[in-house]
């Protein structure tokens, strides 16, 4: 299924773009005017240069690069970051350096893969009483062999 998404781009790299026939995601890019160095542990907004137009019914979700973060150490902090279909200011990628050595991101380095995916609305139903499962009330790791 492909959806339009409106794009205006104000960087001077080329439009995001599906790799393979079956990639999910875009690597987007960095955009700025000077070199950036993250110390370990710390963290910035990239810019990216990228406005976009998504209809109503879809998002964006930013995404780690796989091989920067096993690599470098460099991954999304707020991952997967939402972009809504009414935002309509630059994409920018909350980068952290979770690595010993500062890295530096360099204008027009891919930073981010972008996924644009369909979602759901909920309503909610107020209950006195959930229905029982098996897992019940267990919490993190309890689905897994004991």
């Amino acid at each position: 299924m492909t959806v339009t998404v409106k794009v205006i781009n104000k960087s001077k790299h080329s439009l995001p773009n599906y790799e393979t026939i079956a990639s999910a995601g875009m690597d987007i890019r960095a955009t700025i005017d000077a070199p950036i160095t993250l110390k370990p542990l710390e963290r910035a907004i990239v810019k990216t240069g990228l406005f976009i137009e998504l209809p109503v019914g879809y998002e964006a979700q930013v995404r780690p690069r796989s091989g920067l973060a096993a690599k470098k150490g460099i991954t999304v902090l707020n991952s997967p970051g939402t972009i809504d279909a009414d935002y309509r200011g630059e994409i920018g990628v909350i980068l952290v350096n979770l690595s010993n050595e500062p890295f530096t991101i360099e204008d027009g380095e891919r930073i981010a893969q972008l996924v644009i995916a369909r979602h759901e609305r909920a309503t909610w139903e107020e209950a006195e009483a959930l229905s029982e499962t098996v897992r019940g009330t267990g919490g993190f790791g309890s689905t897994g062999a004991k």
